[in-house]
């Protein structure tokens, strides 16, 4: 129950303060407004990183049903535990949304831009078309998870520490894969922000594009789970 906790609490956090970063960065009226793409790339690299330090030790910081999913099929995670660890993350999403609208309400008030009021809560692709959106998706949480599994889960003790090998990899993704769909990787991250965004009472609002959320949780999920059999082929010899 304490690595469920922790995965509840980190997933939360995270979203919380990744959400927060976009919200402040599109929403009308905010100290941060029109800051631009690298506030928010650098704001997510921030909110998992910080997650990671608090509770590392707790849960294994997995924060992300890809991330879990991948280290599972590389045999570094018991499969016991996979339905615990995603409820937990679903769940910690989904209160993560819920308070990044209860601390930007009045700004949600104020904005009559519908897309970027959806846009604080789940990502979108900047050019429409599902095959591609998909591939992206699927191509960043594989370079993700297996980044992670060399970097954090094979890396010998004398490596860089987690927290810091998790951000570096976070600030490559936002920079080099961002473009394309906004690089959710993690249905933790979409999926439960945007049922939160349906959820909560904001002015105005467009409806969730349920059309589109499938991507990020599918191609995530996807590319969690072949970077876990590329893994355990890789680094399991040296590990």
């Amino acid at each position: 129950m304490e690595a469920y906790l922790g995965e509840f609490l980190g997933t939360m956090i995270l979203v919380f303060l990744g959400t927060g970063v976009v919200a402040n960065v599109v929403l009308h009226g905010t100290k941060g407004n029109g800051s631009g793409w690298t506030v928010i790339v650098l704001g997510w690299m921030v909110a998992v990183m910080v997650p990671v330090m608090m509770f590392g030790a707790m849960s294994g910081a997995h924060f992300n049903p890809a991330v879990t999913l991948g280290l599972t099929i590389s045999g570094n995670f018991s499969w016991e535990q996979v339905p615990g660890y995603m409820v937990s993350q679903m769940a910690g999403g989904l209160i993560g949304g819920i308070l990044v609208f209860v601390f930007y309400r009045p700004h949600f008030q104020v904005t009559e831009d519908k897309n970027a009021k959806l846009a604080v809560f789940a990502t979108a692709p900047a050019i429409r078309s599902p095959i591609d959106n998909l591939i992206s998706e699927f191509m960043a949480t594989f370079l993700l998870v297996f980044a992670i599994l060399g970097a954090v889960a094979y890396a010998p003790k004398e490596a860089v520490p987690g927290p810091i090998a998790v951000a570096a990899i976070i600030l490559a993704m936002g920079t080099a894969l961002g473009g394309t769909t906004g690089y959710a990787m993690n249905p933790a991250r979409d999926l439960s922000p945007r049922i939160a965004y349906w959820l909560c009472p904001i002015k105005d609002k467009r409806d969730a594009d349920w059309g589109y959320s499938w991507i990020p949780v599918v191609g995530p999920l996807l590319g969690g789970l072949v970077a876990g059999l590329l893994g355990m082929a890789v680094f399991a010899q040296g590990g």
